[in-house]
């Protein structure tokens, strides 16, 4: 799917979308059974936030038997990159280096992820 920069998962949507890229597909009941493992949630909110969810083209639906099961419509890497963009620009005046070096600077990587980053500057070097 085409991701629209102007459809940007609210706090909510991006918590079902966090249980559908973990299962690839759900009914509401399991997205809402999922979210309730860490956070108390209404079954009618779910419902709702998932029917707005298909309206924006967030999620697909399967409406072909009684059960409606649900798949992301957009990926986690899309979703990611719309969010970071904005925050970049917003919150860090465009600067990609400002927001790498406030997140190394108050999250501690582990030598494998510091591995990782390195090797993954290294290729963008070339």
């Amino acid at each position: 799917m085409n991701y629209s920069k102007n459809i940007r998962p609210t706090e909510g949507e991006l918590e079902i979308l966090q249980v559908l890229w973990q299962k690839k597909q759900a009914t509401v009941r399991e997205v809402h059974e999922a979210i309730n493992q860490y956070k108390e949630a209404g079954y009618t909110t779910t419902l709702k936030l998932m029917q707005i969810m298909f309206e924006k083209k967030l999620v697909t639906r399967d409406s072909s038997s009684k059960t409606h099961i649900y798949q992301p419509a957009v990926s986690r890497e899309q979703t990611q990159a719309v969010f970071l963009d904005k925050m970049i620009d917003s919150l860090f005046a465009g600067s990609p280096a400002q927001l790498v070096m406030q997140a190394l600077g108050n999250h501690k990587a582990s030598p494998k992820e510091l591995e990782e980053i390195s090797v993954f500057l290294q290729s963008i070097k070339k």
